[in-house]
């Protein structure tokens, strides 16, 4: 019971409430964006039923090169996030080696909280540990849209589905959900991009953290389900303005 208590006190009672806000918020947003986008949609929804529409189209088409180049395309997205998110841990765990000067630092800039050194890190290891899952969803990004682009390749002879041998609905489905699944991945890694600016607000102050994670989760909602661009995708405006 005493090391319990000695963790709670760890960090003032404003500082769990901040992280139990950081994570109910993050885990909470995805489960409600999930569920939504199947009732009222999402710009994640709309393009799904787009790329659905365009493995659908894979199988008219007797050239499918520039659907192999598509996906490639597609590709080089979560590559480029991946490479920066190596380099973004890489510094912050140099900063973590040098923790004591860096707090000093940090305590310099005005309105920044005075913490202790061990605290400082805690800050520095929820960072890390935020572009470590970033890290892993860019990757598995990358690796799903491989197996988009090797179903593409592998799509049988337009003739086949022509001649009523195979299902195009069947191979829409299958090859759209494959590549809905890299792009679903994708943005779960740049949903933690966006939330690690949140927790960079920690450090000047627990209160500023609280209003980071609502702030982010707002603008995530905002582009998710009210942006122009759903507007536009989904046909209910022209996008002009």
């Amino acid at each position: 019971m005493e090391k319990l208590w000695t963790v709670l006190t760890f960090l003032p009672a404003i500082d769990w409430l901040a992280l139990v806000l950081f994570f109910g918020g993050w885990v909470g947003y995805a489960q409600f964006a999930k569920h939504q986008a199947v009732s009222k949609g999402s710009v994640l929804a709309a393009t799904n039923r787009e790329r659905r529409l365009w493995m659908l189209q894979v199988t008219y088409r007797e050239v499918r090169v520039i659907d192999g180049v598509v996906v490639q395309s597609l590709s080089t997205s979560p590559s480029f996030f991946a490479s920066t998110t190596i380099l973004i841990i890489g510094g912050l765990l140099a900063v973590l080696g040098a923790s004591d000067q860096a707090s000093e630092l940090v305590r310099e800039i005005p309105f920044a909280a005075r913490t202790s050194t061990l605290v400082f890190d805690l800050k520095l290891v929820l960072l890390a540990g935020i572009f470590v899952y970033a890290f892993f969803r860019f990757t598995w990004s990358m690796r799903q849209y491989t197996f988009g682009a090797l179903l593409v390749a592998s799509a049988p002879d337009h003739k086949l589905f022509e001649s009523g041998g195979l299902s195009r609905e069947a191979f829409a489905d299958r090859a759209g959900r494959v590549v809905g699944l890299a792009a679903e991945t994708f943005n779960d890694g740049l949903r933690a991009y966006y939330l690690a600016f949140a927790a960079i607000a920690w450090f000047f102050s627990p209160w500023a953290f609280i209003g980071g994670t609502v702030g982010v989760i707002y603008i995530l909602y905002q582009r998710e389900f009210r942006s122009e661009v759903l507007k536009v995708l989904q046909g209910d405006g022209s996008g002009e303005g």
